[in-house]
Parts: structure tokens; C-alpha cells; sequence
């Protein structure tokens, strides 16, 4: 690429990306491990069959019957008009960054959190402005959060809950006050939200006393839709029709929209499936503190632990085992996604047997 006229911020730059490799045990990517039943898949294909026939057309361009289901499915008084969807919550982010961010602005995030935050605000020419995490399991320390906010003044405010790769949920108040303080917009990043522990609330109900916040999510997770690339977000209608500015024409697919649309009709039956990844993590987390390693309290499918002297060498090492986990976020951490019993139980003879033979 040295010989192309890149963009000179893009120089130097690695693409985003998780190891794909071919392993029996993959657990890196915070995919939902179980495939769609048979009755959905069959229902997916008799819609996809559906919208096949009138693929010579343009899509639905505003996806006016997905944005409805997708309101009707987060509930809270939302209407299609709060809602909007793309693909991907990565698009999603994108768009609001277009929209909000671009040159002369700041985007800001506590980190350690998602690494496409910071990605998507480079790549729109918005200045990323970065501050800790300081709190307890990697948790934000609300003063410490609104004193950055304040002094930093930015124009997106990235708000991760649950937080990837930590786990780690926000109380309501900490995503209040920040919203208090910020003078642009607030993005609440929630594509883990269907994985929270009981009790733990979500920031749509703040969306009717905060016109500048916005609640992205994603299907990919929850729905078992990571292959489709689906998106959305729930903010202020004003909100919805900016971003309508930046959106390219007629950029969901019909066939998008038809597996989306059909995946919410079987919300409770996926998320059956998400109440069983919630029990195996929670198991894994207290066999993990059990064996003396530290380990976080998660909010989401995927569990952050350690602490380890050499985290590659763990990292390679799993790999040997054929079990392939993350080796990102806090140093001396390494992070895990929930799969199916039969593959925790292949990771936990793995951990096992590598820190054996570490001693």
C-alpha cells in the first residue's frame, strides 16, 4: 500500500479483525454458539424465498416493518419512528459518527472497552479522546467519568453496557449523569443487553428525559444473527432523521429485512437459548474464582479473566489444546466467550492442563 495515495491518518494501520482459524473449541469472537432451530431455519427460508422474488426491486429503503417489530420487541412506549436499523451495530455506530462526529469534532471513550469506538471515530476524521476505567471490575467511577466529560467537552460520549471486553454493566446513574454532562451526544452501547444478570436495567428507560442519548444494539449476539449483520439503535426521532442523512440509499436488503424480521418472531425461543448461556456463564465464572484465578463479574456472553504472567503464552498454549480464546483488553486478561457445555468443558481441561504445566 506504500505506493497508493492513502489517506495519510489510515498509514501505518492494521484492519480490525479476531484470529479465524480452524480449531474445535472456538471461543474469541462472543458468538452465540447454537444455531437457528429448525423451525426457524425453516421459516427463514420460506421468508428469504419470499423476498427472493422481488429482488429485481429495491429494498423497503426506510425498513418500515423491521423498525417496527424491532420497537415492539424492545418495548418501553418506543415506535418505529425511535428506532432505526443497519447492518450491524458497527454501521450503526458508524452512521452516528457521520453524523455527530467528522473533522473538527471528538469522540470519546473509557476504555478498556470496544476497539471499533475508536476505529469507526478515526476513520470519519473525529479526534478520539480516551479515559480510564478506574472503577471495580473495570467499572467507570462516576466522578472521575463526568470530571472527563466536562473537561474534555466532546461531541459523542461512547458508554459501553455490558462493557466489552470486561463484562461489566452500568448502574442507571452513572449513564445519567454523564448524559447531565455531556454537551453533545451519549451512545449507549448495549449489544450485550439480553445477556445481563437479573435486576440489571437498561438505559432505553432514560431515553424520554435525555433527547441526545442514544441505545445501540445488535442481533448478532441474542438472535443468533451474527451471520445476517444486523443492527439498531433507539433514540429521539430527531435522532432517527439524522442519521437518515448519512445512511446510503436502500442499504438493508430485503433479504436482511426478512431474516431480521423473522428472527424477532421467535424472540422467546432464542432467548431460552440466552437463558442458558447466562446460567453457564455465571457457573464458569464461579468455577474460575474457584480455581484461583481472577476472574470478572460479566454482564454479558463472554467472561474476562487472568491474571496471568505471560497471557500470550496462555493464549498459544490453549491453541495447542485446540481451543481458541481472546487475548485482548487489560494486560496479564484474557477473555472467553460462553459456548455450549461441551465446549466449556473442553476449555476448563484445557486451562487446566496449561497452567499445570506452567507451574
Amino acid at each position: 500500500m506504500e505506493d497508493l495515495p492513502l489517506r495519510e491518518d489510515l498509514r501505518g494501520r492494521s484492519p480490525y479483525g479476531a484470529p479465524q482459524l480452524e480449531v474445535p473449541v472456538a471461543l474469541n469472537t462472543n458468538e452465540n454458539p447454537y444455531p437457528p432451530s429448525p423451525a426457524l431455519a425453516a421459516a427463514l427460508a420460506r421468508n428469504v424465498e419470499e423476498a427472493a422474488a422481488g429482488l429485481n426491486r429495491y429494498p423497503d429503503r426506510d425498513a418500515t416493518r423491521l423498525r417496527a417489530a424491532l420497537a415492539d420487541y424492545l418495548g418501553h412506549g418506543l415506535d418505529g419512528a425511535r428506532v432505526w436499523a443497519a447492518n450491524g451495530s458497527n454501521e450503526i455506530l458508524q452512521q452516528i459518527l457521520q453524523t455527530f462526529g467528522g473533522p473538527g469534532r471528538t469522540a470519546m471513550g473509557f476504555e478498556p472497552s470496544y476497539s471499533m469506538h475508536p476505529v469507526i471515530s478515526r476513520v470519519t476524521c473525529t479526534d478520539w479522546v480516551s479515559a480510564e476505567r478506574t472503577g471495580h471490575d473495570f467499572g467507570l467511577d462516576t466522578r472521575a467519568a463526568v470530571e472527563a466529560v466536562r473537561r474534555n467537552r466532546p461531541d459523542v460520549v461512547f458508554l459501553t453496557s455490558p462493557n466489552n471486553p470486561t463484562g461489566t454493566a452500568l448502574p442507571l446513574e452513572t449513564v445519567a449523569e454523564i448524559a447531565e454532562a455531556a454537551p453533545g451526544m451519549v451512545v449507549v452501547d448495549e449489544a450485550y443487553a439480553e445477556f445481563r444478570r437479573e435486576g440489571t436495567p437498561s438505559a432505553l428507560t432514560l431515553l424520554e428525559r435525555y433527547p441526545r442519548l442514544i441505545v445501540s444494539r445488535t442481533m448478532s449476539k441474542a438472535f443468533a444473527l451474527a451471520g445476517a449483520r444486523v443492527g439498531y439503535l433507539a433514540a429521539h426521532p430527531a435522532v432517527v432523521d439524522a442519521l437518515q442523512l448519512v445512511r446510503l440509499p436502500y442499504h438493508l436488503s430485503a433479504v436482511t429485512q426478512a431474516v431480521a424480521a423473522t428472527a424477532l418472531e421467535f424472540a422467546g425461543e432464542l432467548q431460552s437459548q440466552v437463558k442458558h448461556l447466562r446460567q453457564e456463564r455465571d457457573a464458569l465464572v464461579e468455577w474460575l474464582g474457584s480455581h484461583g484465578f481472577a476472574v470478572a463479574a460479566s454482564d454479558a456472553n463472554f467472561v474476562l479473566f487472568g491474571d496471568f504472567d505471560d497471557r500470550s503464552a496462555v493464549f498459544s498454549a490453549m491453541l495447542e489444546h485446540g481451543v481458541l480464546v481472546r487475548e485482548v483488553g487489560p494486560p496479564h486478561m484474557l477473555r472467553v466467550t460462553v459456548g455450549t457445555p461441551e465446549e466449556m468443558s473442553a476449555f476448563r481441561d484445557a486451562l487446566l492442563q496449561v497452567t499445570a504445566d506452567r507451574r
